[in-house]
């Protein structure tokens, strides 16, 4: 199982880890920490040290809730900090978190390589041409309505059937458009109670039918710190036992704030499948 990042295949079949870079100053968990070029510089060398494999830009916050912001206020937060990372760690294989396909076509061509889309094509209808016409891995999430609204009564038939037939389609169609590298996001929190979360995890092998990679990202999620009546600050352990979870159910990728520990749980989960 492999991906194409600019010419270099990835395997997966190795789970591999994504750390996680907000450029927001309202993200759930680090808004407003990476602000500088030195912040961000000392950010991204700590989480590659570290071992992971791709680095999640976000220049839109995407927690419940949270402000929208136009798509020229995300273009200009996001680029000086794509060209800023390739600069300094030319090897980098970036990935870039936007629903905007001319925010995935301006970062992919100045020199990301991954789209990582929360909406699963559905907040921007020339999202999918725009990948396929880029030829990069997409990460394809799913989520219920939109950032604003998506936590304000999420209800399903049967959710994890619910989610694979979204999936279904969408790959369906982006396969008729000729893009083979489509990576699902289950998107834990996205318009999903905690009950619907955990569901989610527990059955997270299920959704091997797709024949596609899977991404997890529990990262420090309400999920785990409302279960826990704990804060984001203090859900790493909780973080690290779902990401385990996760590891043993079938995810080739972790994303995650906290690379080293990820890393570290991927390595054990190894040694015992």
């Amino acid at each position: 199982m492999t991906i194409n990042c600019k010419g270099i295949l990835i395997d997966l079949s190795s789970p591999k880890v994504m750390g996680i870079l907000n450029i927001t100053p309202d993200s759930f968990y680090d808004g407003g920490k990476y602000k500088n070029e030195k912040a961000i510089l000392n950010q991204v060398e700590k989480m590659l040290t570290e071992g992971a494999t791709f680095i999640d830009v976000g220049a839109y916050s995407s927690r419940p809730g949270a402000k929208h912001i136009s798509e020229e206020e995300e273009l200009k937060r996001i680029v000086p900090v794509v060209e800023l990372l390739l600069k300094n760690f030319p090897e980098i294989v970036l990935s870039i978190d936007t629903f905007r396909s001319r925010v995935a076509d301006v970062t992919i061509k100045s020199g990301a390589a991954i789209v990582n889309d929360i909406s699963g094509g559905n907040m921007d209808a020339n999202m999918f041409k725009t990948v396929a016409n880029l030829q990069v891995p997409y990460i394809l999430m799913h989520m219920l309505g939109t950032p604003q609204n998506m936590q304000q009564n999420p209800v399903y038939d049967d959710i994890v059937k619910d989610i694979i037939s979204f999936f279904a389609k969408q790959i369906f169609e982006l396969h008729q458009l000729k893009l083979n590298d489509v990576i699902i996001d289950v998107g834990f929190g996205f318009g999903k109670t905690i009950a619907h979360n955990y569901q989610i995890l527990k059955d997270l092998s299920l959704f091997k039918s797709l024949e596609a990679p899977i991404l997890a990202g529990v990262s420090r999620k309400s999920m785990l710190y409302k279960t826990l009546d704990i804060s984001a600050q203090e859900a790493l352990n909780a973080t690290t036992s779902a990401n385990t979870i996760a590891l043993l159910n079938g995810a080739n990728i972790l994303r995650v704030h906290d690379v080293k520990e990820a890393v570290e749980a991927v390595k054990i989960v190894e040694q015992v499948s």
